[in-house]
């Protein structure tokens, strides 16, 4: 298969980086759009993306400001609202009427966001470890977490050039990388290089741009909105994920009408690339079985 590259304009006049691969309109049932954490440029897709795509058209971009899209004009215009936006930005431009949205970490927040600004453009949902909202309250479960984000955001606002020089030099060292690899993800299921590789795309996201994207995560929540999910919803996580618990996935379950919950043991916060062939063979299983035609869309959200 031969991806294709492209380019969207976000409301804003931001040039948006997209992709696609595999073929369009197939039997394998609607599109679906790889949404990816905070600081992540699509490495954690590297082996469901291609799976996927046997089937189906599979769409990924990256966020403004990460990979090959470009930076806003004005450095506010970061946040979940226009992650959420740009996204149905790239499906206009893909010509898609809709699309089942694929997200993982902070990609679960912009996927629901999605799903409430324009609900009949989402097929299903499937959210990989990650949570309804306040992305940092739970983080490690250490209480206060989420207080500290202020401080360190004015820190990175007040010195940027030390928060680059910092970011781009600890992020991808290799005390870092044996630190992820003995308390952050499960070594026995992840390569060291795919742990690089991820550290790397996190480095290179520029700082005020990333903690200003962190803290709107942080106030964002949407945990009232999971009783009007009424598309068909797979929910996996990590019994093992410290950055955002187990317990952030049951809660989903528990609150999304009709949702399924898939818990896989030892996994931890980077599951698409530690369990690859478990998360592949449920989601193709859930997008053949709930997702493969497509029902009149429901009523558009009001703003």
């Amino acid at each position: 298969m031969e991806r294709s590259e492209h380019y969207a304009t976000a409301e804003d006049g931001t040039r948006l980086r997209w992709t696609s691969l595999g073929p369009a309109g197939v039997p394998g049932g609607p599109p679906v759009v790889l949404i990816d954490g905070i600081g992540c440029a699509g490495y954690i897709w590297r082996s469901l993306e291609p799976a996927l795509a046997r089937r189906r058209r599979v769409l990924h971009w990256n966020y403004r400001g990460h990979g090959g899209s470009e930076r806003p004009s004005e450095p506010e215009q970061v946040s979940v609202a226009h992650c959420a936006r740009d996204l149905l930005s790239v499906l206009d431009e893909a010509g898609e009427r809709r699309a089942v949205l694929v997200g993982h970490s902070f990609g679960v927040q912009v996927a629901l966001e999605v799903h409430r600004l324009a609900p009949g453009r989402v097929v299903g949902l499937v959210l990989v470890s990650g949570s309804a909202g306040h992305l940092l309250d739970t983080f490690h479960d250490v209480p206060g977490a989420s207080a500290a984000l202020p401080y360190w955001q004015r820190a990175v606002e007040a010195y940027p050039g030390v928060a680059r020089f910092l970011a781009r030099t600890v992020i991808p060292s290799e005390a870092t990388v044996r630190l992820g690899m003995a308390f952050e993800v499960n070594a026995k299921q992840l390569a060291r290089e795919d742990l690089q590789r991820y550290l790397a795309d996190l480095a290179d996201v520029d700082s005020p741009l990333f903690v200003r994207l962190l803290a709107s995560a942080a106030a964002h929540d949407l945990g009232g909105h999971l009783p009007q999910v009424a598309v068909p919803t797979l929910i996996i996580a990590g019994e093992k994920d410290t950055f955002t618990p187990a317990h952030r996935s049951v809660a989903m379950h528990e609150a999304i009408p009709g949702s399924e919950l898939l818990l896989l043991a030892g996994g931890t916060h980077v599951l698409p690339l530690e369990q690859p062939a478990a998360c592949e063979e449920r989601i193709e299983t859930f997008l053949a079985s709930r997702c493969a035609g497509e029902p009149p869309p429901p009523p558009e959200a009001t703003a």
